[in-house]
């Protein structure tokens, strides 16, 4: 598979099995290979996953579609790769996650995964959310390459 950056959602529906509504990445932003990703999820008022709304009185993305979405733009750094073409990716666990504030519609959130250690079968990535400047959610995931059948 050959892609350019910026990958838009087509691209992205061609790399993970997941569609809408659980498809939770809009764009690939910045892609350097075996390395790093970028990729945007932006939040509307239409959004199904939204929580009822808080103290504030605005509806948030809850955590843990956050750490979802941090899970797919990694997936899409290792399944992009073409010797994994026909790889199914399987979320092992996560570490270390720190949530330090909320996601509200209107919000564009830029999500990063860094590899930390990457095997032909298994390998660790480091993930970030952020709206702005502002890290709002992040973690260490692990994750194993099964074969399609």
């Amino acid at each position: 598979m050959e892609f350019a950056v910026p990958f838009d959602y087509a691209a992205i529906e061609r790399i993970l099995p997941h569609r809408y509504p659980f498809l939770l990445v809009d764009r690939i932003t910045e892609f350097d290979v075996d390395k790093r990703i970028v990729g945007i999820k932006n939040v509307t008022r239409s959004e199904r996953l939204l929580s009822a709304p808080g103290p504030d009185g605005r509806p948030a993305l809850p955590p843990t579609v956050l750490i979802e979405a941090i899970a797919q733009v990694g997936a899409i750094l290792i399944l992009a790769k073409p010797e994994n073409k026909d790889r199914l990716i399987f979320f092992m666990g996560i570490e270390r996650v720190r949530l330090r504030g909320s996601v509200h519609p209107g919000d564009v959130v830029e999500v990063e995964a860094r590899v930390k250690r990457l095997r032909s079968r298994m390998g660790v990535l480091n993930g970030y959310a952020r709206v702005g400047s502002r890290i709002i959610a992040a973690g260490t995931m692990t994750f194993a390459l099964g074969d399609a059948e």
